[in-house]
């Protein structure tokens, strides 16, 4: 998205040069309710160009850039002094030169004789109108309009005062789009194209900011706006503004050294020779890229001009003025000051008239007075002059007049054709127009049919109120002798551009497309966040969130992916989610099988250790098959460790809860017996209590366990055939890996194996605690309510840990679980006895252990 500065006029050039205002009301035909008495604002300007004829065409022109500064007071009528700087008249003698043209033509209009009338309007919104109304409404000071009288009927009153004594039908001009506008919004209902700010919105254009260069205050405004654009950040700039508004603000930037800017032209300036021609803004204007209206040709022009001499044209006076101005002469002096009288006479009457307008004509005559010149020779000619005037080889706002009469000929043309002129008038009256009585409405619609070729072949006809846009692509770049040249990089008819991009010379003297923009585009996997209080082509890159993307160059939203999909580290794609699970191969799967296995290696080197001392006392002391058995079951709890870690299954999530279950349930069981057993010795050392043994003999002692284990073996087994863990994938936890794991598909069988556990548990706690004081130098009891207490511990601890682990990390809690409840067990239980038998075996006596 671009970032531009506009800068614009309040004269804006439209995006046609030509415009065809046919005089008409609105299409509902307006009518006057009510007399109205209204009189003429302002004097009359006697300065035209006029010639007779059947049916005069009015044209409109700027013939003169420089127009006086105007007080707007409000208070009274502004008083506008007469524009100087006489531009080239080019434009208006090539409508001049197609009027001759097609009243030299046999075909076109036979037996019409076209006339013209032309004024100037000097860029003034006033004299624009104020011309427009005097050819189309006649120079009558006032006008006096009776109650229901119709429009066309006040306009056919007035037909026979205009200048040659007929009013004007049709109106060619009004070059700039604001005053084509006002006009065509007063005269019929055709409209111009303008370009607004929403427009260049809407086609992803960013605009920094908007300057406006008023002419009547137009150095103070250049200066600004250069100011401006040097503070700015943006390095295209898009100018709409007649060109000797463009040459102030070049002379100022220029003045500021501000050569980095590149340039986009309107086509009211993009082909000024004067700007092109002007060495102390070269390197500000260099590769200017605009927008022009197309070139073309007209046969036998240039000889016409060359040929025009103000001894051929005695009342035209803007050729007089040109003249003066190109030779140092007065052509004609005798009738120069016969002229001179005459317009003095007029002052004077103006004068007697409007005395408002004092100031207006004073300063008229002074000025003529000043323009006094020697009298011309008669050998001045504008053969072989090289001059801007003579220069045809680009045409191109004077081909649009060209084409625009030769559309109005045509339209005459359809409307005054009678294919029975011949018969007596009654019979063709209803069909048939007189050159005397044209009615601009059926004009009008003449003129949008018309569909005709113009002398040099081209097709031309309306669309709507537009002819179809044909424009070319200009380039101003460098010369070797450090001037610019106007070069032609491509044209647009209608819809299609033809654009040669390698002939393009930027400002920066290559070919690479200079970049503007705020901020630069978001590249994918980044979203704009737009900057408040800035235009919306200023914003920052915001990084997606894992788990979004984003795949295309400046996104406003992230997308979030599937559920089974996550996004690459750089945010752009969704890829699979990774299967993630407590692997063998990973350092905490390492760890803990490390861990796993050297439990069950110690447990082992214990069990070698009792077998080796099976005959001690410290081995046969409350029972060594208890003993075993216990060391057999602790290394089952380090083993089923092992069935946790690694890739879940099928079979491996079926068998871990039941191994885990019945290994830690026979652990379990074997210390409840033993503690049975300390507690049963005890008691039956009272008298009376002699038969309480035979109730803990060994087979008694050996049937409790088994059937303590059975409970937890039905449990399981009624667990698994009911509703067996599965692995699943849980999705619910956010990340770029699935973790793959065994469901608990039935809570209530995992919290039963758990709490047949901790039933058990408890239950030898509460008896070895009732046990711990019990006379005996070494009293198991001791070991066991200790060993219980950290069993019990880990496995409160586990419960609130397991439930908020997420993923893979639930696996390894209840790894820790078992591993840290059998480390309890195994170094309570079996230390102190391994510590006694291998480094204290003075103590490993009978003596020693009944002692009290």
């Amino acid at each position: 998205m671009g970032l531009f500065l506009w800068i614009f006029t309040w004269r804006p050039s439209s995006a046609l040069s030509l415009l065809l205002l046919s005089v008409i009301g609105r299409q509902t035909g307006l009518e006057v309710v009510q007399a109205t008495v209204c009189s003429r604002w302002g004097a009359t300007r006697d300065k035209s160009l006029s010639h007779d004829g059947d049916v005069i065409i009015g044209g409109l022109f700027n013939l003169y850039y420089i127009p006086s500064a105007v007080e707007q007071g409000y208070t009274k009528l502004p008083s506008y002094e007469p524009c100087t700087g006489l531009e080239s008249l080019k434009n208006i003698y090539a409508m001049v030169f197609a009027v001759e043209e097609i009243n030299l033509n046999s075909t076109l209009l036979p037996g019409v004789k076209l006339g013209y009338r032309i004024l100037d309007s000097c860029s003034r919104y006033p004299w624009a109108l104020q011309g427009a109304l005097s050819m189309v409404g006649g120079d009558t000071q006032s006008c006096n309009l009776t109650a229901s009288t119709p429009r066309a009927a006040a306009y056919e009153e007035k037909e026979e005062t205009a200048a040659g004594g007929k009013l004007v039908p049709l109106l060619i001009g009004a070059s700039t789009s604001t005053t084509g506008i006002m006009l065509s919004r007063i005269l019929g209902p055709l409209s111009v194209p303008v370009v607004f700010q929403e427009e260049i919105l809407g086609k992803g254009v960013c605009l920094e900011f908007i300057e406006t260069l008023r002419r009547e205050t137009i150095l103070n405004d250049a200066r600004q706006a250069a100011l401006k654009i040097k503070a700015s950040t943006a390095t295209v700039i898009l100018i709409f503004c007649w060109y000797t508004d463009v040459k102030k603000l070049f002379l100022e930037l220029a003045k500021r050294n501000v050569t980095d800017r590149q340039f986009l032209a309107s086509e009211a300036w993009s082909t000024s020779d004067d700007l092109l021609q002007d060495p102390y803004i070269s390197k500000v204007a260099s590769g200017v890229l605009g927008v022009a209206i197309r070139s073309s040709t007209i046969p036998g022009f240039e000889k016409y001009l060359r040929s025009l001499h103000p001894s051929h044209r005695p009342d035209d006076e803007f050729f007089r003025e040109f003249w003066q101005k190109e030779f140092g002469c007065t052509p004609g002096a005798e009738q120069s000051q016969s002229t001179q009288s005459s317009y003095f006479s007029s002052q004077l009457k103006t004068w007697s008239d409007h005395p408002s307008n004092v100031l207006t004509s004073y300063s008229a005559i002074r000025s003529v007075q000043r323009t006094s010149l020697p009298a011309c020779s008669g050998t001045e000619s504008l053969e072989g002059v090289q001059h801007p005037f003579t220069d045809t080889s680009q045409l191109r706002v004077a081909y649009n007049v060209y084409l625009a009469v030769y559309a109005a000929a045509h339209a005459l043309h359809s409307l005054l054709s009678c294919p029975n002129r011949d018969s007596p008038p009654g019979n063709n009256s209803s069909t048939c127009s007189s050159p005397k009585h044209i009615k601009p409405r059926e004009l009008l619609q003449h003129l949008n049919r018309v569909n005709v070729t113009t002398p040099q072949g081209e097709m031309f006809h309306f669309q709507g109120a537009d002819i179809p846009a044909k424009y070319d692509l200009v380039n101003w770049q460098n010369t070797p002798d450090g001037s610019l040249k106007l070069v032609l990089i491509g044209h647009v008819n209608g819809f299609d551009l033809h654009l040669n991009e390698s002939a393009i010379q930027w400002n920066t003297g290559s070919n690479q497309v200079p970049v503007s923009v705020c901020s630069e585009s978001c590249p994918p996997g980044t979203r704009k966040a737009n900057r408040k209080g800035e235009p919306l082509c200023c914003f920052d890159c915001i990084p997606c969130a894992e788990g979004e993307i984003s795949n295309k160059t400046g996104s406003l939203h992230c997308e979030r992916c599937p559920s089974e999909f996550w996004s690459n580290s750089e945010q752009t794609a969704c890829v699979p989610r990774q299967l993630d699970f407590l692997a063998f191969n990973e350092t905490l799967g390492i760890t803990l099988t490390t861990a796993a296995v050297s439990g069950a290696a110690v447990t082992t080197a214990v069990f070698i250790v009792f077998i080796l001392y099976h005959k001690t006392p410290m081995v046969r002391a409350n029972n060594s098959e208890l003993s075993f058995l216990l060391l057999l079951s602790l290394k089952l709890c380090f083993l089923c460790s092992l069935v946790f870690i690694g890739r879940p299954s099928v079979w491996s999530c079926r068998f871990q809860q039941a191994a885990f279950g019945i290994s830690f349930v026979l652990c379990v069981s074997c210390l409840l017996v033993k503690t049975l057993v300390v507690l049963a010795v005890f008691r039956s050392a009272r008298p009376g209590a002699e038969t309480l043994m035979k109730w803990f003999g060994t087979g008694q002692q050996r049937g409790s366990v088994g059937f303590f284990t059975s409970v937890q073996v039905i449990i399981c087994a009624i667990w698994l055939s009911l509703s067996p863990p599965e692995p699943r994938r849980d999705l619910g936890f956010q990340g770029s890996k699935v973790t793959l794991e065994c469901s608990m598909a039935s809570v209530v069988g995992f919290s039963l194996v758990l709490g047949y556990i901790g039933l058990l548990a408890c239950t030898c706690l509460l008896l070895a605690f009732l046990a711990r004081k019990l006379p005996d130098n070494f009293n198991e009891a001791k070991l066991i309510t200790f060993s219980m207490l950290i069993f019990c511990a880990v496995w409160v601890a586990f419960v609130p840990a397991y439930v908020s682990s997420p993923g893979k990390y639930v696996v390894a809690v209840e790894i820790f679980a078992i591993l840290a409840s059998s480390y309890g067990l195994l170094i309570c239980i079996f230390a102190p006895k391994c510590f006694i038998i291998l480094l204290k075996p003075a103590k490993n006596t009978k003596k020693h252990l009944m002692a009290r």
